[in-house]
């Protein structure tokens, strides 16, 4: 009875970011349009960081309450999420146009970041200490390549103004985009409360790590935003917000979601983590490169090369935790 009212508790849990997430990027969007930002800027920035928003209150809530495992987890999830099965699901929804500016700079910026942190995780281990960590020193320096990645938003917003790009008009008047972001941020903090809290509970109730919980439950729960966005904008052909939603949301995961939480609790420990979550963390980045620079899209095909990566990396995971 005590789980069939955690697993209550989750659905509900997840509803609130879903929702909450939902009108954050509404209303984030909005006020971006009444300030004439360009669709790609969106997509890079108010609808990447909002739909990120979920992840981001996990983490601060799993780490409150010591589950260093839920964190890394849920950033570690959400990216290969994001890429293998988003885009490999848009994807096969319609072909998907990559612009040369991202090959260029934001899909080599997040290959920078994504390898950044397995180093930061390692580096423990190469210096000969008996486990891995990522501490305080850690955290500041995703920070400082996020406030990296913030300039070179600024700069594209800068271009964007000289060349006159339209934009859309505003969905709302700015009041009330405002209190859109408002009512949906408390939204995703009040979500984010009842998953970490009724994941954490089914997973001691029932056997399975919080490492297995963090990759699959959580991390495929706070990217529903992400894939509610994706699907949409595949179907309206929206490739620049789409891409930018993704490169954006993963950065900000690395940068933030880790970041922000470790930089203000301290160092964290993860105990059930193994190196193939590493390599799919920086491997999904390196397929999307590599597909993207191959000619400029991802094809139907190559959408379903990713999902069947994906499929075939879970399924590892789920057969060693039920193993």
């Amino acid at each position: 009875m005590d789980i069939l009212l955690q697993l209550l508790l989750l659905i509900v849990g997840f509803i609130f970011l879903i929702k909450g997430a939902d009108w954050l990027i509404a209303g984030a969007s909005s006020t971006a349009a009444n300030f004439k930002v360009s669709k790609q800027l969106i997509g890079l920035t108010i609808v990447a960081f909002g739909t990120g928003a979920p992840e981001l209150a996990v983490s601060i809530s799993s780490l409150a309450s010591g589950n260093t495992d839920m964190l890394l987890g849920n950033v570690i999830g959400s990216n290969i999420v994001n890429i293998l099965l988003l885009i490999g699901i848009a994807a096969t929804i319609h072909p998907i146009k990559i612009n040369k500016n991202t090959i260029s700079k934001e899909l080599p910026m997040l290959l920078l970041i994504s390898t950044i942190l397995i180093v930061l995780f390692l580096d423990t281990s190469i210096i000969g200490s008996i486990s891995n960590s990522i501490d305080r020193s850690d955290a500041l320096i995703c920070i400082l390549f996020f406030a990296v990645f913030i300039y070179y938003i600024f700069s594209m917003a800068r271009k964007n103004r000289k060349e006159k790009k339209t934009v859309e008009k505003p969905a709302y008047k700015l009041g009330k985009s405002l209190l859109l972001i408002i009512i949906g941020l408390a939204g995703v903090i009040a979500g984010s409360q009842l998953v970490v809290n009724s994941a954490s509970t089914i997973a001691a109730a029932i056997g399975i790590t919080d490492r297995i919980i963090a990759l699959t439950v959580v991390a495929f729960g706070t990217s529903l935003p992400e894939l509610v966005t994706t699907i949409t904008a595949a179907r309206k052909n929206e490739h620049e917000l789409l891409v930018g939603n993704i490169i954006g949301s993963n950065i900000f995961n690395i940068c933030i979601v880790l970041g922000i939480p470790v930089a203000i609790f301290g160092s964290i420990t993860p105990e059930s983590f193994e190196i193939i979550d590493l390599i799919m963390l920086i491997g999904s980045a390196v397929i999307l490169w590599l597909v993207a620079r191959t000619d400029t899209k991802v094809t139907r095909k190559e959408g379903l090369l990713m999902l069947a990566i994906f499929a075939i990396y879970y399924s590892y995971i789920i057969y060693g935790a039920l193993a």
